[in-house]
């Protein structure tokens, strides 16, 4: 469903440099198949916030919790084809995702039954895409500010006010 590998975290590292502006942990947990990374954010279990770095020096939360990324992945696997992208564009990537997985419904049901989820209790497309947006806004945001090289920020994974 999503690209989302958790197996062998400790074979990847973040690129020399990345870390959070306010020197909290930043903890790699998971890579995506490109190489980009799923990290908590600060000490702690899978409540932390999770942030993504993309390998394209994008960076910004997704999720609060590892229950709350899975959902994500589960409902809107395409969400990282969603930055910069008004909402009629988000539903075209959305198509053509479906387009290329027609039973996508059906496998995103088995997965999230597999993980103890009921389909019934996902959000919608459009809930998960809010939730982004709201992340990417406010305190978790800033908490989550992503620097590279020489203390500049990484570029935010999505621009709030395109979503």
């Amino acid at each position: 469903m999503a690209d989302l590998d958790a197996t062998d975290p400790a074979s990847h590292e973040l690129e020399e440099g990345i870390q959070l502006a306010s020197g909290t942990r930043l903890e790699q947990f998971a890579r995506a198949g490109s190489g980009d990374a799923f990290c908590f954010v600060g000490e702690g279990g899978e409540e932390r916030p999770v942030v993504y770095v993309s390998f394209d020096g994008q960076a910004g939360p997704i999720a609060v919790g590892l229950p709350e990324l899975v959902r994500l992945c589960l409902v809107a696997p395409w969400w990282r084809d969603a930055p910069g992208r008004t909402a009629e564009e988000l539903q075209t990537v959305a198509d053509v995702y479906r387009g290329d997985l027609p039973d996508l419904d059906r496998r995103r049901d088995l997965a999230a039954r597999a993980l103890g989820i009921d389909p019934a209790e996902l959000p919608s497309e459009t809930t998960a895409l809010a939730r982004l947006v709201e992340l990417s806004r406010g305190p978790v945001a800033e908490a989550c500010l992503v620097v590279g090289y020489e203390g500049h920020p990484l570029d935010p994974l999505f621009d709030a006010d395109h979503l």
